[in-house]
């Protein structure tokens, strides 16, 4: 049996071994309660990229009462308010880089706390900005710093973003607009895209998008099929910094986000290259069975802007690459794991369809012998930011040991 040919939707299914244990996908750790197991693989992961400490992880998991939000809420809550305290008295001393690492971790810890919190929840926002202001910290810490930045977008409505500026010399450097999906968000990108670019010399832009992130939570704006929309705006923006080289500004979305970057690289032909890190083809064909019983129902909702799933499934219709694809004229790289458990035959459709319209494709898949075959490369996200960075960084020209040689050290 190929990758391709791997069964798709087995994030609910239940393992005949429930007990903690080693799956193709990663390290499953509460079989019988499987969205909790899923979580907490992908929190685990993100630890090698600076989201965690494994032991600080499995103390959590020990202390969580198994499928209980609240627990889930409370233990995860208790372990980012540790990093968070201890940062400040980190930055307070001037130890900058622990200060640094424990913004990171604590960041990633609330973004746990907040995930399975209703939308309404009193709670969640202010979860949701404890998160954010543990990353601004991390950001202010770089070299150079980060920027939390506005992109203009609907009146009074912006797009929450994240700049960051590769720490190389070179008066405009190439870009990489960074996205998550339905529930992933900028917060999250360092962890999945953004720290593999800055090391090989590609600036970020780590963007909530409509239906995501901060732009969800606090601007109420859901999300739209015609994603080359608010990426124009993303675009409008960096052209107008004399720090980016216009002619290399790419976008790479993970998970929904593999439709979202698919469908602007479609229409919006300043990008230089798009990325489906996690393809999906057709939203309706994946979700559009979906009932109010579904894991991801709320998010599903939410982002949508449905009251229903019923009606979720009406307006996921246009969320879909058929007719789109034929328009792509720049280079496309699909990164998807072999034992993905949403989907894993979406990636080759998306490669197919793409390359028998003549787009200049290429699709990675993940095997889990090399680790990494989970959705977005959650079991490792370092072997995800590695393919996806080398290969833009080639698109982009760029000499990675010519990089060393600059006397540059990054900070990142």
């Amino acid at each position: 049996m190929t990758a391709l040919q791997q069964a798709d939707d087995t994030i609910e299914r239940i393992t005949a071994d429930t007990s903690p244990h080693y799956e193709p996908y990663g390290w499953h750790h509460w079989p019988e309660h499987p969205w909790f197991a899923y979580q907490f693989r992908r929190g685990l992961g993100e630890t090698q990229e600076g989201g965690g400490a494994v032991s600080e992880c499995f103390q959590v998991a020990a202390r969580i009462v198994p499928g209980d939000l609240e627990s889930w809420h409370a233990e995860w809550s208790a372990v980012a308010d540790r990093n968070w305290r201890r940062g400040l008295a980190a930055d307070g001393a001037g130890h900058v880089r622990t200060a640094m690492n424990c913004f990171l971790r604590a960041a990633d810890y609330y973004r746990q706390a907040e995930f399975f919190l209703d939308p309404d929840d009193p709670r969640r926002l202010p979860t949701f900005e404890k998160m954010e202001a543990a990353s601004h910290r991390f950001l202010a810490g770089l070299n150079p710093p980060g920027e939390v930045v506005e992109i203009p977008y609907e009146p009074g409505k912006p797009i929450c973003a994240y700049f960051a500026r590769a720490p190389f010399p070179g008066d405009r450097l190439p870009v990489l607009i960074c996205m998550g999906g339905l529930d992933s968000i900028k917060d999250e990108m360092w962890f999945m895209q953004a720290h593999g670019c800055l090391q090989r010399g590609i600036s970020v832009l780590m963007i909530d998008g409509p239906g995501q992130g901060g732009t969800l939570r606090r601007y109420g704006l859901t999300a739209r099929p015609d994603t080359e929309v608010p990426i124009g705006a993303c675009i409008d923006w960096l052209t107008s910094r004399d720090d980016v080289d216009p002619a290399r500004i790419a976008v790479c979305g993970s998970s929904m986000g593999g439709y979202y970057a698919a469908r602007a690289g479609c229409h919006e032909h300043r990008l230089a290259a798009a990325i489906s890190h996690g393809a999906i083809y057709d939203v309706h064909e994946m979700w559009g069975q979906k009932g109010e019983d579904f894991g991801l129902a709320m998010h599903i909702k939410w982002v949508m802007g449905a009251a229903s799933m019923a009606e979720a499934h009406g307006i996921m219709k246009a969320f879909t690459l058929e007719g789109h694809l034929d328009h792509m004229r720049c280079p496309f790289l699909i990164v998807h794991g072999g034992h993905d458990v949403l989907t894993v035959s979406q990636a080759g459709r998306a490669h197919d369809y793409a390359k028998a319209r003549g787009v200049d494709v290429t699709l990675r898949i993940v095997a889990p012998e090399e680790t990494g075959a989970e959705h977005c490369q959650h079991d490792n996200p370092t072997i995800g930011q590695e393919l996806i960075a080398d290969w833009l960084a080639d698109r982009f020209g760029i000499d990675q040991r010519a990089l060393l040689l600059t006397g540059w050290n990054p900070l990142v």
